[in-house]
């Protein structure tokens, strides 16, 4: 069970990581783009409609990357609180009564959008169109993993009820822990507010 779930977290993992380097093309887009329209004052009508699927391509497929990292934003002001079990057994509801119906939903909807771009070969509205259809098989292709990730979510939950604790994710870059940095450095708060009064009595003396 632990071994499926780390699975399909570094499927997540890397379909996260695979799509954010659609900023690398955002960003040098727009940066050409600017150039192009400011000095060369050529801009192209085609721009706007591919940083649009770029940005959108982005925030679809970085939900499941997301959620294996238990990223998303969560009202914990009670919640943090709660034991495992009681966390687990709200989290069990919550999926299954408003999780598994939106995107589910989603990922059928899409796959029927998809189908039916596909089929006229639908194209952006600018003056120098672009294809829409590869980009709408997005939608579906997010929402899949998005699902199967919620799944796995759903497992964690059934595993912490049953045994009480969280079953351990996949590792990935995290947040700078500060104090863990100090212990790692072996720098003490004092070494810090003895060098903070050095800057100010030599930032006073230069004044």
């Amino acid at each position: 069970m632990q071994s499926f779930m780390l699975a399909v977290d570094r499927l997540s993992t890397f379909i996260g990581k695979f799509f954010a380097w659609t900023v690398v093309g955002l960003t040098a887009l727009i940066c050409w783009e600017v150039f192009s329209r400011y000095a060369l004052n050529h801009p192209h009508a085609w721009v706007l409609d591919a940083q649009i699927m770029l940005y959108g391509t982005l925030f679809m497929t970085a939900g499941a990357y997301t959620l294996s990292k238990n990223g998303h934003v969560r009202g914990d002001v009670l919640y943090g609180f709660f034991r495992p079990r009681t966390q687990a057994t709200l989290d069990l509801i919550l999926y299954v009564l408003f999780f598994l119906p939106g995107i589910v939903a989603l990922t059928w909807a899409g796959w029927t959008f998809a189908q039916e771009s596909l089929a006229i070969r639908e194209q952006t509205f600018s003056a120098d169109a672009l294809p829409l259809y590869p980009f709408k098989f997005i939608i579906p292709i997010a929402g899949g993993a998005l699902l199967l990730q919620g799944l796995v979510e759903m497992l964690r939950c059934m595993v912490c009820i049953r045994e009480g604790a969280w079953p351990k994710r996949g590792d990935d870059v995290e947040e700078v822990d500060v104090e863990k940095l100090k212990e790692m450095v072996n720098v003490k708060d004092a070494d810090i507010a003895a060098l903070d009064k050095l800057v100010v009595k030599d930032t006073g003396s230069r004044a």
